[in-house]
């Protein structure tokens, strides 16, 4: 497994990305968030993804050099249409203009619509709790879940996350999951390795528990926590596609399907300024310290660590070079 620093990560994926049509600051952007998800071993959204957007960039299901528009449809209410481009650089054009009127109003919202799969939610609310804020994100994806009970998939596997801001620049806390047991990636993970999954993450066609990861991928993914996680997948639901005027799951096309209709996913942000409490930091501090009495407690985040220089796939690196034309 070679090792790669995150400087050469940025630079192969972007020249890869602008070799097959995104725009330098698009594909920088992109670069980025492909490195941070190599740097933290989230594989599923490093490299493994890159030969999916250079493909959707040839053919056109993601545009690569469109400028994002930015709008306040209220004070505090900010929009991104991200013109059926990558949500990386869409989200940056909207972070300075909701940070600055979170710090205002104390509260914001950060809607991006008609975006690319952002792939990990993390990394856009690690940025707002970096910034100070506290930063919570959904989105949406295709549809592979069914309701507890049902096996006709409705919604995606719509992921949550949640960064809150350690007062130095850093994360005190984050967490970044899906609302089912388990994120798709390592369904097609598991396919690929010709490894079977534990029971209890999917469902066959039928609508029976299976371990086979192929039964699972022509089924369904199970909600964490039965209707408690279908709860919180139908609430990222309508808010994303309600409040960006991205598409419902339902209209989703398999997300890294060389061709078919752009994604049109929606990712919707709220920001919330901490220092509206005169309390926030003590009792952020207070629980922190109550979790850390037990051996191996902590807060979800706490400890994590960025490597740089990052291991790697080996097939996945040599793939990211051969798509950007580098030795």
């Amino acid at each position: 497994m070679p090792s790669v620093s995150l400087a050469d990560i940025e630079r192969i994926v972007q020249a890869a990305l602008m070799r097959h049509g995104a725009g330098a600051f698009a594909a920088a952007e992109v670069a980025r968030a492909v490195a941070r998800a190599e740097a933290t071993g989230n594989r599923i959204c490093g490299l493994y993804y890159l030969e999916s957007y250079c493909a959707q960039l040839k053919t056109g299901r993601v545009q690569g050099d469109v400028v994002p528009a930015v709008t306040a449809m209220r004070p505090a209410v900010i929009h991104v249409d991200a013109l059926m481009g990558f949500a990386q650089p869409a989200f940056a054009y909207g972070l300075a203009p909701a940070l600055d009127a979170a710090r205002q109003y104390g509260v914001a919202t950060l809607a991006v619509g008609h975006a690319h799969t952002c792939t990990s939610l993390g990394y856009f609310t690690e940025q707002i709790a970096q910034a100070g804020l506290i930063g919570l994100g959904m989105t949406n994806a295709s549809p592979i879940v069914a309701p507890p009970g049902g096996k006709t998939r409705m919604i995606g596997t719509n992921p949550i996350a949640f960064s809150v801001p350690d007062g130095d620049g850093g994360l005190a806390m984050q967490f970044d999951q899906s609302t089912t047991t388990v994120a798709l990636g390592k369904i097609t993970m598991a396919k690929a390795a010709g490894e079977k999954i534990p029971l209890g993450w999917a469902l066959d066609a039928e609508g029976k528990p299976t371990t086979d990861p192929e039964a699972a991928l022509a089924g369904s993914l199970v909600s964490m926590g039965g209707y408690k996680g279908w709860g919180f997948g139908l609430m990222a639901e309508l808010l994303v596609a309600g409040m960006t005027g991205g598409v419902l799951s339902r209209d989703v096309k398999p997300l890294k399907a060389p061709e078919g209709p752009p994604h049109d996913l929606g990712q919707y942000y709220i920001l919330i300024d901490p220092s509206a409490s005169d309390v926030f930091r003590d009792r952020l501090a207070s629980l922190a310290e109550m979790v850390g009495q037990d051996e191996g407690g902590r807060l979800p985040g706490q400890h994590r660590i960025i490597a740089d220089p990052a291991d790697v796939d080996a097939a996945a690196w040599a793939q990211a070079q051969e798509l950007a034309a580098t030795e």
